[in-house]
């Protein structure tokens, strides 16, 4: 009876996140049908979140796909619900692993081509288009792309249909009837898919702790438009370079305010060229490169600027220190942060900010006005997504944990029979019978180091932020095969205080410790390489910990001669 038990938990309908759930960024979750060893799957999403300052030198942390890898062979597609970073930043990284189908919206596709057109060595990615409405097979899943509004043009909930029943992943979504460009939230259709049955929404908890409904694009548009028209000198506005609408939104500010549009950075280069390829900015003006700041008059330009999160390498940053060479701010102009600061990036924004303001430029954030919106539903639009697709079973995705907790806590609270709180790594079963984790699959991270892409213990970020803590100190010692040093110790220290607080000399101090070590090993231990090189490295860490009150990294060679 335990093996047929056993038997039947291993089949059905299985969800298995391997980003996205426990954090904010890196989504990627796989759907699979069948018994175990044969079974299919469809990848939803393969993203990416950005490194911080707990990581130093690392460009971006991926989820860890050994299991997926494992099981290539069976992946059916991968379908991503939109262009932002952390739902297919991972592509290029990820694909030539998998090099199963690959399906995306228009721009979604024309991004990623602009993508790779601009990254030396990104693979070629075969892509299948796929208008929203439409509906794809990948083996035993069928999968339907529905509109939802979102920050980003042509975001789509997938409607996941196989023989054990229909999964909705919302994707990114909102509820927003006035999405500034595309096609609103399919109510209707939502409700349709309801009316037809849904075992299991797995839904994006990102805002579930904010009540409320969120404001519309329409609301931010109609701010921006004001504030523009009242300026008296340039306008900068930095955002998204993906919230075509928001771009939309500023162009027109312009337009009403006699104004030209110049654009200052790559990034909104590319999904601009995009945006205009399908049809977004029709009836807009073109737009002018960076060249163009310094002619217009001053109270005839808006540029829209990359850097909103406080990117070193951006037009913003560079700006506001005062080293771009095309761009300037004098006082009196205005710089409008229509975005939200990323957590994480809030020290990088405040610097940018308090670098723009030594210029003598007035900015204006959401703290001041209604000039950014989130894409994220808050808990008002949650509850109205559960009347539309009534499902037997809630999943709540995209957020850490106080975010799916809350969603979990507000699925209940609305009458949803099943609520499963799962995190990366997790394979739970979705059908036949009740929602249940069954065991842990993975659930690590890979950091894209440069031009490699590493496990954690590997990538030597430990020891960087050691020796962002401490320095470091290197020492090279020449020795006769006796034992005898044939020449003064080579020290070198990096990131260590100069001298001790009586004025001596560090460098002095470590050289006079490797000697006075040296003296007081005895011949034979001389003689032995670990030896030397443990008691040199336990004597320095102990000196300087005595005088500075902290412990570098040491490192030492020796050569015997």
């Amino acid at each position: 009876m335990m093996a047929h038990k056993n038997k039947e938990k291993s089949e059905g309908l299985v969800f298995v996140p391997l980003g996205g759930v426990g954090e904010i960024g890196m989504n990627l979750a796989l759907y699979g049908i069948g018994p175990a060893r044969r079974r299919r799957y469809i990848a939803v999403d393969m993203g990416v979140a950005f490194g911080h300052d707990n990581l130093p030198g690392v460009d971006a942390v991926l989820p860890d796909i050994a299991y997926l890898e494992e099981r290539a062979d069976r992946l059916e597609g991968i379908f991503i619900t939109h262009a932002h970073e952390d739902h297919f930043g991972a592509l290029f990284d990820f694909w030539p692993k998998l090099k199963a189908p690959v399906y995306m919206t228009p721009f979604a596709a024309g991004l990623l081509a602009a993508k790779r057109a601009g990254e030396i060595g990104a693979p070629d990615i075969p892509v299948t288009v796929v208008e929203q409405g439409a509906r794809v097979s990948a083996g035993p899943f069928e999968v339907e792309y529905v509109p939802v509004s979102h920050s980003i043009p042509e975001p789509s909930a997938l409607v996941i249909r196989s023989e054990a029943g229909t999964v909705v992943h919302s994707g990114d979504w909102k509820i927003d009837p006035t999405p500034g460009l595309g096609r609103p939230i399919d109510e209707v259709r939502l409700a349709e898919i309801g009316r037809e049955g849904v075992r299991a929404l797995v839904c994006d908890s990102t805002n579930a702790v904010r009540d409320g409904i969120s404001p519309s694009e329409a609301e931010v548009a109609a701010v921006l438009k004001e504030i523009i028209a009242g300026a008296r000198q340039r306008v900068a506005v930095t955002t998204f370079a993906s919230n075509v609408a928001r771009l939309k939104a500023v162009a027109e500010a312009a337009l009403a305010a006699e104004r030209e549009v110049v654009v200052v950075g790559r990034s909104l280069d590319r999904a601009i060229n995009v945006a205009r390829e399908l049809g977004y900015l029709d009836g807009l003006p073109p737009f002018h490169n960076q060249e163009a700041y310094g002619y217009l008059p001053r109270d005839k330009v808006v540029a829209l600027m990359t850097g909103s999160q406080g990117e070193p390498r951006a037009a913003l940053a560079r700006i506001a220190a005062n080293d771009h060479p095309a761009v300037a701010l004098s006082p009196g102009d205005m710089v409008i942060f229509s975005s939200r600061t990323i957590p994480g990036n809030e020290r990088a924004v405040n610097g940018i900010i308090n670098g723009l303001i030594d210029l003598g430029a007035e900015v204006i954030t959401d703290r001041l006005g209604l000039v950014h919106v989130s894409g994220h539903p808050r808990r008002d639009e949650l509850r109205r997504l559960y009347e539309l697709l009534r499902p037997e079973l809630l999943v709540p995705v995209h957020g850490e944990a106080l975010h799916l907790h809350e969603q979990a806590k507000l699925g209940r609270a609305a009458g949803i029979p099943e609520v499963l709180e799962v995190r990366n790594g997790d394979l739970a079963r979705l059908a036949p019978g009740p929602g249940e984790v069954i065991s842990k699959v993975g659930g690590g991270q890979m950091f894209r180091d440069g031009r490699l892409l590493l496990a954690p213990e590997q990538s030597g970020v430990v020891e960087r932020r050691r020796l962002s803590f401490a320095g470091a100190v290197f020492v090279s010692l020449v020795m006769s095969e006796k034992g005898e040093p044939l020449d003064d110790p080579q020290v070198a220290l990096i990131g260590l205080p100069s001298c001790d607080s009586e004025g001596e000399l560090l460098q002095a101090i470590v050289e006079d410790t490797v000697d006075d070590t040296l003296d007081s090993l005895p011949k034979a231990k001389r003689r032995d390489e670990a030896s030397v090189q443990e008691s040199v490295r336990r004597a320095i860490r102990s000196e300087i910990a005595a005088i500075w009150g902290k412990k570098p990294s040491v490192a030492v060679t020796v050569s015997y001669v």
